[in-house]
């Protein structure tokens, strides 16, 4: 006869409500429409909210129905929790009081985002008008595409391509794959799905090779084929003496390739697509504020009609049943788009805290800040802050940034004051732009150069950043020319 034990543990399950709200929380605002959409096509118990009129200070709250308060205007729902038409006092300066407050009023003009293909939807659009490309040919495209990287190199084997097509019954040789992949490589943008950087720059030579078949072009070509490391390491004494040419031409053929780009590939998103700001931060008589972008205004609310079906005992028990099913589905549905912009809207009002000086002076004035203080400050968890600033915009006077962007360590400078990771990368940037070329600046010198700004940080420090920034050291910046 078995054991018979008996087993104590705690587990945590997220709950239906839990889970969609976490999803749309980390929703772009493009997707997050889309999401709405799919589902008032999905689910009948749910109809789009026509936009309010009025502002939130003077919509109100109707005690006389609490379900049309929680479900219909999310303005409503968002209004006593978010503070609205509350403003706090920030500092006193010679312009002034210093306010800022939340305003989700219903606004009508605000940037409009176009939905364009991404990168890989026009490579296979513009592979389709090719002759003797047919559906075969553009499922092997499509996961020889599905394997590049976010720089569109293909760095898996053409093997790994064959069996992921043999998965979804698409018999294919590797002969077949390289065929396809060949004529991807000179799809406009070229270059894609190629090996390496050398294998990209020759394809980009060989197409504008077609339009221009001047000599530049042809030395150029012999350079990366031939002396690839020599030029990757500006070793330019070493190519004049091996291919017998003068400096002109080879300044003319370096010219050439210089010219080229390294980064073709936009991975996920079109090139064009608009950003579009969840907020907009203005500050305007002393008063910093943010309004919410009210393309993220959009709210569904449960339909009357299907509800006084679901109530209705003549309605066979069946349908009843799924009607109950959907309608609790709509109404977790709704409460997730309000709980979403009640998120935003409180992690907005924390960044203009933590960052006042950043929106009303400039990025020079971007505070160190990490998502912990944000999440005391707002009493969401760590997670939720982190969906909340994934891919989320704020429209300022200076720019438009990703709410990511608020974020960043520091270092202590002379004065005894923190300055932000990323104000630092920048003055590296801007002593480095302003460095002499035949003369660059290594990264010891750019140590001591911000030691003189008052920023004691070491030298490994430095090319810590610099690489990140994705700038070469100072041997590979040396120009010759």
């Amino acid at each position: 006869m078995p054991d018979i034990k008996l087993r104590q543990s705690q587990r945590t399950q997220l709950s239906a409500q839990q889970i969609i709200t976490s999803q749309l929380l980390q929703l772009p605002l493009l997707h997050l429409e889309q999401r709405i959409y799919d589902e008032l096509q999905d689910n009948p118990m749910l109809e789009l909210e026509e936009q309010k009129s009025e502002s939130v200070d003077d919509a109100g709250g109707n005690d006389d129905d609490q379900e049309e308060d929680m479900f219909g205007s999310v303005d409503r729902f968002e209004s006593g929790a978010a503070g609205d038409g509350d403003t706090v006092k920030k500092k006193d300066d010679a312009e002034g009081v210093m306010q800022f407050t939340i305003d989700n009023r219903p606004k009508e003009s605000f940037i409009q985002a176009v939905q364009q293909d991404s990168s890989e939807e026009k490579l296979l659009k513009d592979l389709a008008l090719q002759e003797g490309i047919g559906t075969r040919e553009l499922l092997i495209a499509s996961e020889i595409l599905g394997n590049l990287d976010d720089d569109g190199y293909l760095q898996e084997d053409l093997s790994v391509v064959v069996d992921g097509l043999e998965r979804n019954d698409v018999d294919v040789s590797e002969k077949e794959v390289n065929a396809i992949l060949e004529k991807i490589r000179y799809l406009d943008p070229p270059g894609i799905a190629v090996r390496d950087l050398r294998e990209r720059l020759l394809v980009q030579l060989n197409v504008k090779a077609g339009k221009n078949s001047s000599a530049d072009y042809l030395l150029a070509s012999k350079i990366l084929t031939r002396h690839y490391d020599d030029f990757l390491n500006n070793r330019y004494e070493r190519i004049l003496k091996r291919m017998q040419i003068t400096s002109a031409q080879l300044e003319s053929a370096v010219a050439v390739i210089v010219k080229l780009d390294p980064h073709p590939f936009v991975s996920g998103i079109g090139a064009d697509e608009y950003i579009v700001p969840d907020f907009i931060v203005t500050y305007e008589d002393g008063r910093l504020s943010a309004v919410l972008n009210d393309r993220s205004n959009m709210s569904v609310q449960v339909s009357r009609e299907y509800q006084d079906v679901v109530k209705n005992k003549s309605v066979p028990a069946e349908d009843r049943k799924y009607m109950r099913q959907k309608l609790n589905r709509a109404k977790e549905f709704a409460s997730a788009i309000a709980q979403r912009r009640n998120t935003l809207i409180k992690v907005i009002e924390a960044l203009m805290k933590f960052q006042y000086d950043f929106f009303v002076t400039g990025p020079e004035k971007l505070q160190p800040l990490i998502m912990k203080d944000v999440a005391d400050k707002t009493g969401f968890d760590l997670s939720t802050i982190s969906r909340a600033v994934n891919g989320k915009y704020v429209q300022t006077r200076f720019g438009t940034f990703e709410l990511k962007y608020f974020f960043s360590g520091s270092l202590p400078t002379d004065e005894g004051e923190d300055l932000s990771t990323k104000i630092i990368k920048q003055y590296i940037r801007e002593l480095i732009g302003a460095e002499d070329s035949a003369k660059p600046v290594n990264d010891d010198k750019l140590a001591k150069m911000l030691e003189e700004k008052g920023i004691r940080i070491a030298r490994r420090t430095v090319a810590k950043y610099r690489e990140q920034m994705q700038i070469p050291v100072a041997r590979l910046r040396k120009k010759i020319f």
